[in-house]
């Protein structure tokens, strides 16, 4: 009798977890046009975008509207619109808005490239901030201060050319027959040692001045910023966030590991060169405007992916966790950027604390809450 109760109540369960399940799949919606092309519309994802795109753009009003000079959101809207007086379109677009837009594309760069990390790596620590492209692009800033006494143009060159030249060497550090996740990390962790013994060793070679300036670039700020810094970054995501985009499909299906994504016909090592590629570039470009705002990175992509799961996948338990949403982590970069820029001026004064200071004691915290998390699911 107890036998049967209990094999009655384990069914009862399969069908309330299977029900769950099913519940998560029907969110999946297939959206076909009239020309014969579909696509698979997660209704979740879309919504959780929508809400990220809205906060975005409205922390994104109220930080242009914030300052010395206060303005309401319809003061804002007007003058970039064309309305309002000179004054107000004067601080709003050339004072401000810039700032906004290196923060909103910063946030995106990081967002989407961390995401890819985390996808390629298998590993949620899997990020920019981990692996060494940031101290890369720190070490070519640096070297450019020190050595070259380079102007802002000069510095954001060094930053480009030393997180480049740092994800070509660990790409080959790291190739064995292809590029595998677990080696990928270990070199980009010990590559980030490295590279931060030579920050320390550009910083006892600088002067006053140099050693005050790299320290302040080093940090992390969107303060200064003007169009100078959005119309190169700006180009480049409008051509890399697409290709990565572009390659979501295959990256989904290297969740599954390399047979499985060989079987449905993707060419891992390509797709895993491409997007990886990509993703170095829009790291060492969003660093070379803004500094290497840390964490910044590693938590969008995680953030995320838990809007999006389904709750009987937050349980863990040891359970495989898909990777991040490459939209959502560009849209939750954008959001966490825009709104730690708007914290520092709100509860510091502009200009006062630099916005790497904020999401690097954030992140920390979050990093060692997910560390103790994957623990706890028993997946690290």
């Amino acid at each position: 009798m107890s036998a049967t109760m209990k094999s009655g109540e384990d069914a009862g369960a399969g069908a309330g977890a299977g029900k769950g399940r099913a519940g998560a799949v029907r969110r999946v919606r297939a959206v076909r046009t009239r020309g014969g092309l579909s696509l698979r519309l997660d209704l979740r994802a879309a919504v959780v975008g929508l809400l990220l795109l809205a906060v975005a753009l409205a922390v994104a009003v109220a930080l242009v509207g914030s300052g010395d000079y206060p303005m309401t959101p319809g003061e804002v809207l007007a003058s970039l619109t064309g309305g309002g007086d000179p004054g107000q379109q004067y601080i709003v677009q050339e004072l401000r808005l810039p700032r906004v837009l290196v923060g909103l594309l910063v946030g995106v760069a990081f967002g989407i490239s961390g995401a890819v990390f985390q996808t390629v790596s298998r590993n949620p620590l899997g990020s920019p901030d981990v692996l060494g492209f940031a101290q890369g692009s720190s070490v070519g800033a640096l070297i450019a201060i020190v050595y070259f006494q380079a102007g802002a143009f000069g510095v954001a060159a060094g930053a480009v050319a030393g997180g480049v030249g740092t994800g070509i060497a660990i790409f080959l550090l790291a190739w064995k027959q292809g590029i595998h996740g677990y080696r990928f990390v270990l070199v980009g962790i010990g590559a980030s040692a490295m590279l931060y013994a030579m920050v320390l060793f550009l910083m006892t070679k600088a002067n006053i001045v140099e050693a005050t300036r790299a320290t302040t670039w080093m940090t992390g700020s969107l303060n200064g910023r003007d169009w100078d810094q959005v119309q190169p970054l700006a180009a480049l995501c409008a051509v890399l966030v697409p290709l990565l985009l572009f390659y979501g499909r295959p990256l989904r299906m290297l969740e599954m590991g390399d047979d499985a994504a060989y079987a449905l016909g993707v060419r891992v090592d390509r797709v895993r060169i491409v997007v990886l590629l990509a993703a170095v570039v829009l790291v060492a470009a969003a660093t070379a405007a803004a500094g290497p705002i840390s964490f910044v990175a590693l938590t969008a992509p995680q953030l995320a992916r838990r809007m999006t799961l389904p709750r009987w996948l937050k349980g863990g338990g040891g359970a495989p966790m898909p990777g991040p949403n490459l939209v959502l982590s560009a849209l939750m970069g954008a959001v966490l950027l825009v709104a730690a820029d708007w914290a520092t001026q709100r509860l510091f004064g502009a200009d006062q604390l630099p916005v790497g200071v904020l999401t690097g004691v954030l992140g920390g915290g979050y990093l060692l809450w997910l560390l103790a998390t994957e623990r706890k699911a028993g997946r690290v």
